[in-house]
């Protein structure tokens, strides 16, 4: 499996921008589709977005869309959740994950490896 570490999270102001990273190390990075899921306590986590190896499939949730942009870099095995016109409905743990199986996926189940989470606070 691949190990994975966001970083990126923090407090901002509604309207304002944070880009999110997740940095993948242990095995062949391109070999894995990624995926940025959110969670508030008490909901279940929510997908984001979703990225093929090469990044040329993207998926977004209809919530972000517009707002958030998933990409990522194979040579330095980093995806990126870049996050514009920020809400205080955004506001939630981002956790990356990673899916070794060839194909989008919005469910939890379906990811192999989680990061640890970061925090994204958005004040009104």
């Amino acid at each position: 499996q691949v190990q994975l570490v966001e970083s990126g999270g923090g407090l901002v102001q509604a309207g304002g921008s944070l880009r999110l990273s997740c940095a993948a190390s242990g095995r062949t990075f391109s070999n894995y589709y990624m995926g940025w899921f959110r969670q508030v306590p008490g909901k279940e986590r929510e997908c984001v977005a979703t990225i093929s190896w090469s990044g040329s499939t993207t998926y977004y949730a209809d919530s972000v869309k517009g707002r958030f942009t998933i990409s990522r870099d194979n040579a330095k095995n980093t995806a990126y959740l870049q996050m514009n016109s920020l809400t205080p409905e955004d506001t939630a743990v981002y956790y990356c994950a990673s899916r070794i199986r060839a194909s989008l996926a919005t469910s939890e189940n379906e990811y192999d490896s989680w990061g640890q989470g970061t925090q994204v606070t958005v004040s009104s």
